[in-house]
């Protein structure tokens, strides 16, 4: 080895990475994926641009001594790409849904299977010579419908998760029937590579042999050992280095093993993430991808880049090759999308949506540069094909998302996202109460327990549990190639397992209903889902009072899980702040209806006729309820600086329950009389003399009013 090729090596390094940052900074602000980027700055190094200057830079820059060691990093990033791919194929992603699922997937796979070996049988008398010998038509006939059968996995995730698609249908649909496109394609592509490796069927069988027995053991040996690695993460609170070290040497042994057998070691990376761990492995799954992110997207996966872009040469081409270019995309774009729409239309997907599924499943990117990267080694592929089928996964992965934007707008992902929670919901009979669990994490029973004040307000009403998400810090987490979607899918899909066996619990509430977002803007995000439930209240946790001052959509009754326990003498209060209108009048109505239910004890500080109040909770009082009233307009000093305390002692803790009707008025000055409720102590609520009137029309009915 030249004593210069080190020095050489680390300067391509260092090159590539600035520029692989470069372009993924450009390509994200064109609002398209950063490996479209990365992969166009590859090709620019290579005899495409930087060959066309001057001296041939791309020559000495990339010397012909350390284009094998550029090579075999390249290698190493396609293997932990590969296992990144088979770690985010999760079948869970079909469940209820197998049927669309496999009709899409077939579709989008056999029609352009069909098309692309039609095209390669006309192709073949082009580029039927690789390196100076004539190639099998069967092998390039073949690889060509492979090649045109493929969906990039992690794009398409990174699509959906930027346009907040996630529970859309067409979200839905596509992740699902990409999870079967990922099995049928790999291991079609395994079956081809067989072929062509082996030869003669003597040796076919023989690959295929030893591929059926190495898919035993790792299915039937290896996952069950993987399994422990959950437990193994709980337990140390993270993903150790030997808990990384472990997954590393088995990916590496499992890449090895494929190679020697003959059907590539992208195959051996591939299926060891798919027998990783999925169910309760939501957070490993997590923080393996953001610690391989940082080797394979920083330095790895360039590498792979360059290298495929000095072997690529657009000029190459000619004028004679943009004909069959443009048959190239052709065959490319119009065989999955009418595949996958056809696929879509025969489950009963409406128009819109199918369409939208069709663009999505078109996405190739850097998933059909592995699979062409391995057409070239195998030989089957000319330098001009080679070239026209990198320009093909471009072009389809640049169209993606302004083709999804266009069938599919933002509007219509928010009204589809709209109707689906509408329709998860039972028909309402009384008064329904939204309870709002944030990250509903850990045992139905741990639930239960933690909640059990907020739960104890849904007795007698309607209820729909809404489990909100907190989205993890995309500008601390946000991946470039392993997209967190599935992980986050099925997190969700766990989340709302746990609240329908909570809302099965409820022994005194009416129908009961789930629903369950990911958000990165929690106020937004209740509200919507407020809106769609019709929620005559929304009960949220004291630690969420922030959120209370926020929400518009409808009252909220702010809720203490650690107030103190107890009934009769010194039992908190539920607080009810409103305003004299009709939205008010309801939320004191549930207040009223909680305070039966629970402690029996109800204080509402409202304005408007302390009469027409009174008239209001009378049936409540005549329930053993005592109901006070209050009106803050006769405060010595302020409306919003009033106070209320739990009992008769100003010392007590605050109210457990505090109703808020917060629809029309603003987050100041309501957040103003939220904290005012939450932080009094004082005793000093108005002046001296002034003290709790009986009210003489009721005498009997239990109810005063108090003024201040």
């Amino acid at each position: 080895m030249d004593k210069h090729t080190i020095a050489f090596l680390l300067l391509d390094v260092a090159i590539v990475i600035a520029a692989a940052r470069v372009g993924g900074m450009i390509a994200r602000a064109c609002r398209q994926p950063a490996v479209v980027g990365e992969i166009a700055a590859g090709i620019a190094l290579g005899p495409s641009l930087l060959g066309l200057l001057p001296g041939n830079p791309d020559q000495w820059l990339f010397p012909a001594d350390v284009r094998p060691l550029l090579g075999a990093l390249a290698q190493i990033g396609l293997v932990l790409f590969m296992f990144i791919v088979g770690l985010e194929l999760d079948m869970r992603l079909t469940r209820g849904r197998e049927r669309a699922a496999a009709s899409i997937s077939a579709c989008s796979i056999v029609l352009p299977f069909g098309l692309g070996a039609g095209l390669g049988v006309l192709l073949y008398p082009s580029h039927d010579t690789v390196g100076g010998m004539e190639i099998e038509r069967l092998g390039m006939v073949l690889f060509m419908g492979v090649a045109m059968s493929i969906t990039a996995f992690p794009v398409l995730a990174r699509i959906l998760t930027d346009r907040g698609m996630m529970r859309t249908v067409p979200g839905v649909f596509s992740l699902a029937a990409a999870a079967v496109d990922d099995i049928l394609a790999w291991t079609l592509l395994a079956f081809i590579i067989a072929i062509i490796q082996g030869g003669s069927p003597l040796e076919v069988a023989r690959i295929i042999g030893l591929t059926l027995v190495y898919a035993a053991v790792m299915f039937g040996v290896v996952r069950p050992l993987l399994a422990k690695l959950v437990a193994w993460r709980d337990r140390a609170g993270r993903l150790t280095p030997d808990i990384l070290a472990v997954i590393l040497i088995g990916l590496f042994l499992s890449s090895a093993a494929t190679d020697v057998i003959g059907i590539h070691q992208i195959f051996g990376a591939f299926v060891f993430g798919a027998v990783m761990p999925k169910i309760g492995a939501e957070q490993l799954h997590r923080e393996i991808l953001e610690r391989l992110e940082q080797a394979s997207v920083l330095l790895l996966l360039p590498m792979f880049f360059v290298v495929t872009g000095l072997s690529v040469d657009l000029a190459g081409i000619g004028l004679s090759g943009l004909g069959q270019l443009l048959l190239v995309l052709v065959v490319a774009i119009a065989g999955k999308f009418i595949g996958a729409y056809v696929g879509a239309r025969a489950s009963a997907i409406p128009t819109r949506q199918s369409a939208a599924i069709a663009v999505l499943m078109n996405t190739r990117g850097l998933t059909e540069l592995v699979i062409l990267a391995a057409g070239r080694e195998l030989g089957v592929l000319s330098d001009e094909l080679f070239a026209m089928l990198v320009v093909m996964a471009l072009v389809t992965t640049i169209l993606t998302e302004p083709l999804l934007r266009l069938v599919y707008p933002d509007r219509v992902v928010a009204s589809d996202i709209a109707a689906a929670e509408r329709r998860a919901l039972a028909v309402a009979t009384v008064p329904r109460v939204m309870v709002v669990l944030r990250d509903p994490d850990g045992t139905v029973a741990d639930l239960r327990a933690r909640h059990r004040r907020m739960l104890d307000c849904t007795t007698g009403y309607d209820v729909v549990l809404a489990g909100v998400l907190t989205t993890p810090d995309r500008a601390r987490t946000t991946l470039e190639v392993g997209a967190p979607v599935v992980p986050d899918f099925a997190a969700l899909a766990s989340a709302v397992e746990r609240l329908n066996e909570l809302g099965a619990s409820l022994t005194g509430a009416g129908s009961v209903s789930v629903l369950c977002r990911f958000t990165a803007d929690p106020a937004a995000d209740v509200d919507a889902m407020s809106e769609n439930a019709s929620a005559d209240i929304i009960v949220i946790d004291d630690s969420d009072r922030g959120l209370g001052t926020s929400l518009r959509s409808a009252p909220v009754a702010i809720v203490d899980e650690n107030a103190a326990e107890g009934v009769g003498p010194g039992r908190s209060t539920i607080t009810c702040l409103v305003a004299d209108s009709r939205s008010g009048r309801t939320a004191a109505l549930v207040a009223a209806g909680l305070a039966l239910y629970g402690s029996r004890s109800l204080a509402v500080v409202a304005t408007g006729s302390r009469r027409r109040w009174l008239s209001d909770l009378e049936p409540i009082a005549g329930q053993s309820v005592s109901v006070s009233v209050v009106d803050p307009r006769r405060h010595r000093d302020d409306a919003t600086a009033f106070t209320v305390r739990a009992g008769d002692d100003a010392g007590e803790a605050p109210a457990p329950i505090v109703v808020v009707d917060n629809t029309g008025t603003s987050e100041e000055s309501l957040g103003d009389r939220i904290a005012t409720l939450y932080t009094a102590r004082d005793s000093s609520t108005g002046p001296a003399d002034d003290g709790p009137v009986e009210n003489t029309s009721s005498p009997n009915m239990g109810i005063s009013s108090e003024r201040h």
